[in-house]
């Protein structure tokens, strides 16, 4: 498998109809990658969730991208935010950053992680999930730990009409 080390796809940050995600394109770079990941630094957010429906996403994360903005701290080409579910009750969400920002929780992420790219409603969070350890297996790999980048935000996927999600597994 190829490594990558940070080599995060660039994105256009600016080209967006709407103001606020870029268009996402699932076959520029994503799908099947192996990425590495060597102290990664990323803020760290926890929402409450309600059978892995969250419920404070929304208000989580606009405090945290007006400190990260605030702090000029957001990446400049590109952006990602991974999130982890450890239980139907609660979930944690990764916002890469280049520099850390006071008065937010910060973790350095390392490790080999596979990508494969999604489409639909976060309802099929379950069945990609499956479907990401057999695509995981197929490679003689382990999953460690499960994350999903969801790409656009609810107000883009009804502009875009697509809701892209890259599943990031973390592989021993």
């Amino acid at each position: 498998m190829k490594i990558l080390k940070y080599d995060l796809p660039k994105m256009n940050m600016d080209l967006s109809e709407t103001g606020c995600c870029p268009k996402f394109d699932p076959k520029e770079w994503w799908d099947g990658r192996t990425i590495k990941f060597e102290e990664k630094l990323f803020v760290k957010m926890k929402t409450c969730n309600f059978m892995y429906v969250p419920l404070n996403m929304g208000r989580v994360m606009g405090k945290t991208w007006k400190k990260v903005k605030a702090a000029d701290a957001g990446p400049k080409d590109y952006y990602l935010l991974l999130s982890h579910d450890p239980s139907p009750w609660k979930a944690y969400h990764y916002m890469a950053v280049e520099k850390e920002v006071e008065g937010l929780e910060h973790e350095r992420i390392s490790g080999e992680f596979v990508t494969k790219v999604f489409e639909g409603d976060f309802k099929n969070a379950g069945k990609w999930a499956k479907e990401m350890g057999e695509f995981v297996k197929s490679k003689n790999c382990e999953i460690t730990k499960l994350y999903f980048f969801y790409t656009t935000c609810p107000k883009c996927i009804k502009h875009w009409g697509k809701n892209y999600v890259v599943a990031f597994a973390q592989i021993d």
